[in-house]
C-alpha cells in the first residue's frame, strides 16, 4: 500500500483562540439562539467561530478571501467538527452574518459578553462608554426600514469625509479592557444623542453598569439630557465637561493659581461644587503639565489669529442694527464677556435716524424710525492674554459622586484616565492587520452583523490577554519578554500569539502530529488549562 503524503497545515495561535472561543461555549450559545435549520454542514455557532479566527489571524485579509485564508489551516482541529475549508463559503458567511442580524446583533452580544465577565471572574468598577466610525466602501442600496442603519456620509474619525461610514458604539468594563455592549448606528449619528439613547435605554439592563460603581464617558456625555437620566438611576458618573459650557468658561476664568493643589504625576486640581443640569456635583478643575507643554506653543501661533477673529466679530456686531438702545446694550454686554483677549478703551451706543426711502433724505424730511448701533475702540488686553495663558492645559471632570468624601483628586482622576482601555479597543479594531480597514458586505444588515463579529474579536483577543495574566501571576510563572533574554508576567496577547508562530499539524498515513512546540508554549499551555492542552495534542 502506498505511503500518503504528508500534509502539514498552521496551526500557531489561532488554537489558543479555539480553545477559548470553545471554552467559554461560544458557538454552543450562538447555535442555541439560532440553530440550523437545514443541512448544511457548517452551523452559525461554527461559522462566527471561524469568522473570530479569521479576523484574529492578523494576516490582512478580508472576508471575502475567507474560505482562501482556512486552505492552509487544521480547520477540523480548530472548529472540533468534522467540518474542511471547502465548507466555510462565501454563503456560509452570508447566511450566518443574516442570522445574526435577525436576532438583535446587539442583545446576543451582551449574553455572551455577561458570560464571559463571569467565567473570568471580573469585578469592575467602572464602564467605560466611546464611539467610533468605520468607512465603508461601495455603492449601498439603502433599506426603508427605520430599524436599519444607514449607511451615509458623517462626521469621520478615519478622516475620509468623502466616504460614506458607519458607527460602532461600544461599554467595555476597566479592569481587562472587555466589551460588555455594542451597538451599530448609522454613520450620521451624533455623539451626544447616542449617549443619551444608551444612557437612558440600556444601562438598566446592562449587568456590567449594574455591577460597577461608576460610568465614564468623553464630554459627550455630558449633556442635561445624559447626566439627568444616570442621576435618577443612580448611577454614578464621570465625564468631562465640555468648555463650551457657559459654567465652565466662567469657572476657569474664577480659578486662580494658587486655589490648585498638587495632585501627582504633573497634575494639580480644585475642587468645585455645581449643578448643571439639576444634578448635584462635584467639578474637579485640573490643571496637567504635559499638556500646558504641548499647548503653548499651539497658544503663542494662534495667539494674532485669535485677535483678528475676535475683531472680526466686532466689525460684524457693530454693522448689526438694533431695535433699541438696551438691545444695543446688551448685545455689546455679552459680546464683551465672551471676549478672550479684546479690551475696550470706550463704547458708545449711536442712535441713528431711519427714512421712508434710502439715500440723502429730503429736506425737512422727518424720520419714520431710529435704529441703534454699536461702536467701540478696541485692544489687546494683556491681563486677559495672561489669563488666557493660564488656561492652557486646563479641563474639567465632573461626578455625580458627591457623598463619598473619600473620593480624592488622584483618584477622579485615575478613574477617568482609564477610558483609554475604550479606545485601545477601537484602535485594535482599525489595525490594517486586524479583519479589515475597510468595510465592504453590500447590505446594511450584514456590517451591522460584522460589526458584531468584530467586537467578539476584541472580546476573545482581551480575554486571552487577561487570563494569560492573570494565570502567570497566579503562578508566579514568567513568558519570554519582547527584550531580547527577559521574561515578563504581563505580556500582550499579540505578543504571544507572534511567539506561538512555527507550530503546525502534521498528518500522515492518517495520524495527527503537532509539531514546533517549544518549552516556553507547552508551559503557557499547561497554565491555562486541559482546553488548550488538547488543541496543541
Amino acid at each position: 500500500m502506498p505511503t500518503q503524503q504528508p500534509v502539514i497545515k498552521r496551526l500557531d495561535h489561532l488554537g489558543l483562540i479555539a480553545a477559548f472561543c470553545h471554552e467559554i461555549g461560544l458557538p454552543k450559545m450562538i447555535d442555541a439562539v439560532i440553530p440550523k435549520y437545514s443541512d448544511h454542514n457548517v452551523s452559525h455557532g461554527d461559522a462566527a467561530l471561524a469568522m473570530i479566527l479569521n479576523g484574529l489571524g492578523f494576516h490582512s485579509r478580508t472576508l471575502h478571501m475567507f474560505s482562501d485564508f482556512f486552505e492552509t489551516k487544521p480547520v477540523s482541529k480548530l472548529l472540533a467538527k468534522d467540518i474542511e475549508a471547502h465548507h466555510l463559503t462565501d454563503d456560509v458567511l452570508g447566511r450566518t452574518l443574516d442570522a445574526l442580524y435577525e436576532a438583535d446583533v446587539s442583545a446576543l452580544y451582551q449574553v455572551i459578553a455577561e458570560r464571559v465577565v463571569d467565567k473570568l471572574g471580573l469585578v469592575s468598577n467602572s464602564v467605560h462608554l466611546d464611539i467610533t466610525s468605520f468607512h465603508v466602501d461601495g455603492e449601498y442600496a439603502q433599506d426603508e426600514d427605520t430599524n436599519v442603519i444607514k449607511l451615509v456620509k458623517g462626521y469621520s474619525r478615519d478622516h475620509r469625509p468623502e466616504l460614506n461610514q458607519v458607527v460602532l458604539e461600544l461599554i467595555c468594563e476597566n479592569q481587562a479592557g472587555l466589551p460588555v455592549y455594542m451597538q451599530a448606528l448609522s454613520g450620521n449619528t451624533n455623539d451626544a444623542k447616542a449617549f443619551a439613547e444608551v444612557t437612558s435605554n440600556h444601562i438598566r439592563c446592562l449587568k456590567a453598569a449594574q455591577n460597577s460603581r461608576y460610568f465614564i464617558a468623553d464630554a459627550a456625555l455630558y449633556t442635561e439630557e445624559s447626566i439627568c437620566s444616570l442621576d435618577e438611576q443612580k448611577q454614578k458618573f464621570i465625564t468631562r465637561v465640555p468648555m463650551t459650557i457657559k459654567q465652565a468658561k466662567q469657572a476657569l476664568l474664577a480659578l486662580k493659581p494658587e486655589q490648585l493643589s498638587v495632585i501627582g504625576n504633573g497634575y494639580s486640581g480644585c475642587w468645585i461644587d455645581s449643578d448643571y443640569g439639576k444634578v448635584a456635583q462635584r467639578w474637579l478643575l485640573v490643571h496637567s503639565e504635559q499638556a500646558t507643554k504641548r499647548e503653548e506653543i499651539t497658544f503663542y501661533k494662534n495667539l494674532e489669529k485669535n485677535v483678528a477673529n475676535e475683531i472680526r466679530a466686532l466689525n460684524k456686531l457693530c454693522k448689526k442694527p438694533f431695535a433699541c438702545d438696551a438691545d444695543a446694550e446688551q448685545a455689546l454686554n455679552e459680546f464683551k464677556n465672551e471676549c478672550h483677549l479684546l479690551g475696550f478703551e470706550q463704547t458708545a451706543i449711536i442712535k441713528a435716524p431711519t427714512y421712508s426711502s434710502p439715500g440723502r433724505p429730503k429736506k425737512n424730511e422727518k424720520p419714520t424710525g431710529y435704529q441703534y448701533f454699536i461702536e467701540a475702540v478696541p485692544f489687546t488686553d494683556l491681563e486677559k492674554v495672561k489669563l488666557a495663558k493660564l488656561k492652557v492645559g486646563m479641563f474639567i471632570l465632573a461626578t455625580n459622586d458627591i457623598g463619598d468624601e473619600s473620593l480624592t483628586m488622584a483618584e477622579l482622576l485615575g478613574h477617568y484616565k482609564s477610558q483609554q482601555k475604550v479606545e485601545r479597543g477601537f484602535r485594535f479594531l482599525k489595525s490594517p492587520e486586524f479583519l479589515t480597514s475597510s468595510i465592504f458586505l453590500k447590505k446594511p444588515q450584514r456590517i451591522e452583523a460584522l460589526l458584531m463579529i468584530m467586537t467578539l474579536s476584541l472580546l476573545v483577543y482581551a480575554s486571552l490577554e487577561h487570563k494569560i495574566r492573570e494565570q502567570l501571576a497566579q503562578t508566579e510563572e514568567f513568558f519570554p519578554s519582547m527584550v531580547k533574554n527577559k521574561l515578563t508576567s504581563k505580556p500582550t496577547a499579540r505578543w504571544v500569539f507572534l511567539k506561538f508562530e512555527g507550530i503546525d499539524t502534521l498528518e500522515i498515513n492518517g495520524q495527527r502530529f503537532i509539531t514546533g512546540l517549544k518549552e516556553h508554549q507547552t508551559q503557557l499551555l499547561k497554565l491555562l488549562g486541559r482546553v488548550y492542552e488538547a488543541v496543541y495534542s
